[in-house]
């Protein structure tokens, strides 16, 4: 079938972008990916910038080029809404600069915070360890390993973020564990402490192994979403929140510090949030192929 001209009415949403042209032609052969970067190049604004939705019932049109505009639900005489999302930065250089707050508080700490008479002791050498071990492995899985869907998130994210980790899960976590009031700093109970250790070696090589999986259900710079499986995608949607919360409960085993406990739970109630929300999307977006999860992060519980 020849393709024809689609013509659409575009509005703004929220505030007015420069040059917004009031109508907009393409060919219904053309992806929603030709829609931004026509409107992109109007504007003279970042592809990344723009979000358009549509005027009839407000959904979101990603920008894809794998998907025909005429697939979108648009068609000839629509009406698109754009918004200017505000200053971007990479999702990649957000994670990196967010982790490496506490990749860098942790070990200065350390050496720098008086802790037991005479030298640091071995749960807060092991704390450390672990803690510093623990976002270095984020950091080299987001410049190896993480394949985004989005290539930017909102500037303000940065700051947000950052306060979460370089705050509660560096200074915060940092000062309580290696100062000399401490309870890191006295004799450890090898009856907590070994066990601790296992639920985080558990933890962290369940969260690289669950990483791997999502890994391979998209090319790199794609967008596509698949279906998970292996390892701990047959009992929860999310594998890598639950053993994300293994590693932490871990680490508040070692350090015995209410600091690890409140970043833990904070980390742990926006993980359960996040897998809440990608349980409805697998269901929507794959309908009968995808086996629907009672529990969505922690077996039992959520």
């Amino acid at each position: 079938m020849a393709s024809k001209t689609l013509t659409f009415s575009v509005r703004p949403r929220g505030k007015p972008l420069h040059k917004l042209p009031e109508e907009l032609s393409l060919s219904s052969a053309s992806t929603s990916s030709d829609l931004y970067n026509q409107l992109a190049s109007s504007t003279k604004t970042s592809i990344h910038r723009l979000r358009i939705t549509k005027g009839s019932d407000g959904s979101f049109i990603p920008n894809t080029s794998s998907r025909p505009v005429s697939d979108t639900g648009l068609r000839d005489g629509s009406s698109i809404y754009v918004k200017d999302l505000g200053p971007q930065i990479s999702w990649r250089l957000v994670y990196v600069l967010e982790y490496l707050g506490p990749l860098l508080i942790h070990p200065l700490l350390y050496f720098l915070l008086p802790s037991s008479p005479s030298s640091p002791t071995f749960l807060q050498t092991l704390s450390c360890t672990f803690i510093t071990l623990h976002f270095l492995k984020r950091e080299l899985e987001t410049l190896f390993l993480h394949r985004f869907s989005s290539a930017t998130m909102p500037l303000f994210n940065l700051f947000k973020n950052s306060a979460h980790y370089w705050l509660l899960a560096g200074l915060n976590i940092a000062y309580w564990t290696y100062s000399s009031s401490s309870p890191a700093a006295g004799d450890s109970n090898p009856w907590i402490t070994w066990p601790s250790g296992a639920l985080y070696v558990v933890g962290e090589l369940g969260n690289l192994n669950a990483h791997l999986v999502l890994r391979s259900l998209r090319s790199s710079g794609g967008n596509e979403r698949g279906i998970p499986h292996g390892f701990g995608f047959g009992l929860v949607t999310c594998p890598n929140y639950m053993f994300e919360t293994l590693a932490w409960i871990g680490i508040c085993g070692l350090t015995w510090s209410l600091a690890s406990v409140l970043f833990a739970t904070v980390a742990v109630g926006q993980m359960a949030i996040w897998a809440q929300k990608r349980e409805v999307r697998y269901r929507r977006e794959f309908g009968g192929k995808y086996q629907k999860k009672k529990s969505v992060m922690l077996p039992g519980l959520w």
